[in-house]
């Protein structure tokens, strides 16, 4: 099989979870936020992904998770979600979000989930929420991306 036609065959979840996990080029503010994915749904247009919070990164003077940073989070879930709905063909830059938070977040695990409510032909309708390791949510965001083919990204 040529190469052309190995890349042209959709990618199951399995190798877009394994890509994501050993990736060596995580972006910075992926890896200040502590991101790792956890599994993917193409059929469900959804992400689990997993944040280790570091109290040293990501704390406001109440010690609690300082709410950009879950904004960030939350974008990084939706935004995710997207390329995974494209079957790893499309970024997806946020043109808006709104964010709700529900109880304050602290240092450690927090699990984030993703998803594509609707995928168009020039944007897509993103959710996203966070739980903390009892599963209690503690924020929860809707947005809107503009799906744009890894191609024609020029990243300004």
């Amino acid at each position: 099989m040529s190469d052309a036609a190995a890349q042209a065959e959709p990618l199951t979840d399995a190798a877009i979870l394994e890509r994501f996990q050993r990736t060596k080029n995580q972006p910075t503010g992926s890896q200040t936020l502590g991101f790792r994915m956890v599994a993917v749904s193409q059929a469900e247009k959804s992400v689990e992904v997993e944040f280790e919070a570091k109290p040293e990164l990501l704390l406001n003077p109440m010690k609690q998770i300082q709410g950009g940073y879950l904004c960030a989070m939350l974008d990084e879930c939706m935004s995710v979600a997207c390329m995974v709905a494209s079957g790893m063909t499309h970024v997806a830059p946020t043109a808006e979000m709104k964010t709700s938070f529900f109880r304050p977040a602290v240092p450690g695990k927090i699990r984030g989930v993703g998803k594509v409510v609707r995928w168009g032909s020039r944007i897509a309708f993103t959710e996203g929420e966070l739980f903390d390791p009892e599963g209690r949510l503690l924020a929860k965001a809707t947005g809107t991306a503009i799906p744009t083919p890894f191609t024609n990204y020029k990243g300004k």
